[in-house]
């Protein structure tokens, strides 16, 4: 049909058409994403690159061979993807295969969440001091600076060994940037508040300036006495519980607008004056 001749509604027609096979395979990409299949399918795709430059510079024996392989390749499919497409008709079954991607996001949210409160309670217990700043919107890349880049994945057994006393990187801060370990023994700048309690050290007076210059959260854990603590805008949170923890870095880092209307009234659990 002549593209001139098409109506409103066939144009609405293909429109939705492609887009719905272009929805289905980025849900399908997303399924094999981190998986062994993203290496098969460059090899396919290697495949079909050989496939058409035999057919350029016409070359029979490697056209023919191609051609083969390309002649059985959807068998071939079937057969090396079979936990893939399995996993995939499952999902639809299930009516999960277009929530997928929120389930992830769920789900890393929770880890990283899980991570920090295991890491904060086993140092705690222990009475190892900590200082953890986790960025915002604010950048901290001259703090970063500081201290020795990591770029990690972030792991509670990770954050616990770099904080076990009289190893390389315990003394100082580490700041997490964009949910990954940037950087370890970083130096955080000091608050000059007059009117925080002379009973907090270094790491609190640290934890409270870093949150005076920036947007970060920061948690902090007591050398003396294993007390949890946060701060956010110059302000401090003592000797908070683990799930009250979990409770701030949901709000905090992960805040919609309800949530942050709701941070506003119920931060402060005990305030320092």
């Amino acid at each position: 049909m002549n593209l001139m001749e098409w109506s409103p509604l066939d144009v609405l027609l293909v429109t939705i058409d492609i887009f719905v096979v272009w929805f289905i395979l980025y849900k399908l990409l997303g399924i094999i994403k981190g998986t062994r299949s993203v290496q098969l399918l460059k090899g396919i795709a290697l495949v079909v690159v050989v496939r058409l430059a035999s057919l350029f510079f016409d070359l029979p024996t490697l056209s023919w061979l191609t051609d083969q392989v390309m002649t059985w390749g959807f068998l071939a499919i079937i057969i090396i993807f079979q936990p893939e497409i399995r996993r995939a008709l499952e999902h639809l079954g299930r009516g999960k295969i277009f929530t997928r991607h929120s389930h992830q996001e769920e789900e890393k949210k929770r880890d990283f969440i899980q991570q920090i409160a295991t890491a904060s309670s086993y140092l705690a217990k222990r009475r190892i001091g900590a200082l953890i700043s986790i960025e915002k919107e604010t950048g901290m890349g001259d703090y970063i600076e500081t201290g020795i880049r990591l770029d990690s994945k972030i792991s509670s057994e990770l954050l616990i060994n770099i904080f076990i006393p009289n190893t390389p990187l315990h003394d100082g801060a580490v700041i997490i940037q964009d949910k990954r370990v940037a950087a370890a023994a970083c130096y955080l700048p000091l608050s000059e508040n007059p009117f925080i309690s002379k009973e907090l050290g270094t790491r609190h007076r640290a934890a409270i300036g870093i949150s005076e210059v920036t947007d970060s959260f920061t948690i902090v854990i007591s050398e003396e006495t294993g007390a949890i603590s946060v701060t956010r805008n110059g302000e401090i949170n003592r000797n908070i519980t683990i799930e009250r923890l979990k409770e701030l870095l949901d709000m905090e880092i992960f805040a919609n607008v309800k949530q942050e209307i709701q941070f506003k009234w119920n931060w402060m659990g005990k305030r320092d004056e």
